[in-house]
């Protein structure tokens, strides 16, 4: 299993851009598919953006696409998720997660940060 570590997250107006980071610690990062997940009060986890090993097969859930930014660097250990054009519906805690394959199921998914809120106010 690897740790993982999420930042970055804060409190941005409606149109804003944050960058979250997820930092990884453990044996065998770069073997591992990579996926962000993000839980609203009251609701599911549900799934973000999810990445392959080497970055060549990427995920977004529909309502982030063209907005969300998804990618990795293996020698850093590093996930990170650009978030633009923010919107209040994107107001969620945001997990990292680290499982062997890419897939939006969250139980496909081993090994999970502790979480970063993301507030978009209007």
């Amino acid at each position: 299993q690897v740790q993982l570590v999420e930042s970055g997250g804060g409190l941005v107006q409606v149109g804003g851009s944050l960058r979250l980071s997820c930092a990884a610690s453990g044996r065998s990062f770069s073997s591992y598919a990579m996926g962000w997940f993000r839980q609203a009060p009251g609701k599911e986890r549900e799934f973000v953006a999810a990445i392959n090993w080497n970055g060549a097969n990427i995920r977004y859930t529909d309502s982030v696409k063209g907005r969300f930014t998804i990618s990795r660097g293996n020698s850093e250990k590093m996930v990170y998720l650009q978030m633009n054009s923010l919107k209040p519906e994107d107001t969620a805690v945001y997990y990292c997660a680290a499982g062997r394959f890419i897939e939006t199921n969250r139980r496909g998914y081993d090994s999970w940060g502790q979480g970063t809120q993301v507030t978009v106010s209007s």
